[in-house]
């Protein structure tokens, strides 16, 4: 049975930094694409960013230049590195594990940005 477990979220004031982290246990690819989605009340959960197994990023607009996403294979871990943050960008973050047809959501971490 596949798990994530995230951690890392938090409140933070505008222009802060957070450290997300989900880490993936079970039987998994290893060729499979990790990443983070987050949703905002009375929003729709949209893409933040994801990696590919062999490491290439994909963001979304909005937060390129501030967020970076990066895995470790061996640790079966993504990070996601969140700078300059903004109270837009306040939501709940989830993890996202995509291999074959196969796709896993962790439980999400709440991330607050507000002075």
């Amino acid at each position: 049975q596949v798990q994530l477990v995230e951690s890392g979220g938090g409140l933070v004031q505008p222009g802060g930094s957070l450290r997300l982290s989900c880490a993936a246990s079970g039987s998994i690819s290893s060729t499979n694409t990790m990443g983070w989605y987050r949703q905002a009340p009375g929003k729709q959960r949209e893409l933040v960013a994801v990696i590919t197994s062999r490491g290439s990023g994909t963001y979304a607009d909005s937060v390129k230049g501030r967020f970076t996403i990066s895995r470790d294979n061996a640790k079966r871990t993504v990070y996601l590195q969140m700078n300059s943050l903004k109270p837009e960008d306040t939501a709940n973050y989830y993890c996202n594990l995509r291999f074959y047809s196969f796709e896993y959501w962790g439980q999400g971490t709440q991330v607050t940005v507000s002075s």
